[in-house]
């Protein structure tokens, strides 16, 4: 993970330094492929992705990743910004829509990202920071300040940190209660969705 983790913080901070907008447009679908890649060529490595939810855990999950898109647009008040919002501007050099580059970032943003984002935050970080062979302990087992810590961390690395840490939050719940990483993920999933769809 670290490999494509060093890429993620690359590209935010060319981002975040003010990098061409057109450079940003084609670093995004990249970037997915990248970890799209890294994903699938160590997915044998991925214990925690074999196990499914039960029914009533998945439905729980989406459930909350609904409520947490409700919160998101709600928590934006000018002080719970972190830095100026980075927008994405669907409209190509021509002004027409560029609906491939749209169908990209939906597709990272609602499948690729949680992957990868649950996999780091809450398989890897949460535990570790609890304990360093994170693999042999349960999720519910993690302490308040381990959880603490890591919900932090997720709310600050984004723009709208407050929703960010009510996000982790969230999905740390999910994934200590029902001991799957696929609930936080679908819950991560759900959120994104909806707000590609929302900002579309």
């Amino acid at each position: 993970m670290p490999p494509f983790i060093a890429f993620l913080i690359f590209a935010d901070v060319l981002e975040r330094f003010g990098a061409h907008a057109t450079t940003m447009r084609w670093l995004y679908p990249v970037k997915i492929a990248l970890v799209l890649a890294m994903l699938l060529a160590w997915r044998k490595h991925y214990r925690e992705l074999r196990p499914l939810p039960a029914r009533r855990d998945a439905l729980l999950a989406a459930g909350i990743g609904a409520a947490v898109f409700v919160l998101w647009i709600a928590l934006d008040a000018s002080w719970m910004h972190l830095g100026a919002p980075r927008g994405f501007d669907a409209a190509g050099s021509d002004g027409r829509i560029d609906w491939p580059l749209v169908a990209v970032r939906a597709f990272g943003a609602a499948l690729v990202v949680p992957l990868m984002e649950e996999l780091f935050w809450r398989s890897f970080l949460l535990r570790w920071l609890e304990q360093r062979d994170f693999l042999s302990l349960r999720p519910a087992r993690v302490g308040l300040r381990a959880a603490t810590i890591s919900v932090l961390l997720f709310g600050i690395e984004h723009n709208l940190w407050l929703a960010g840490i009510v996000a982790g939050s969230a999905y740390t719940l999910l994934y200590m209660r029902s001991e799957t990483l696929w609930t936080p993920i679908l819950g991560h999933a759900v959120t994104n969705g909806l707000l590609a769809a929302w900002i579309r």
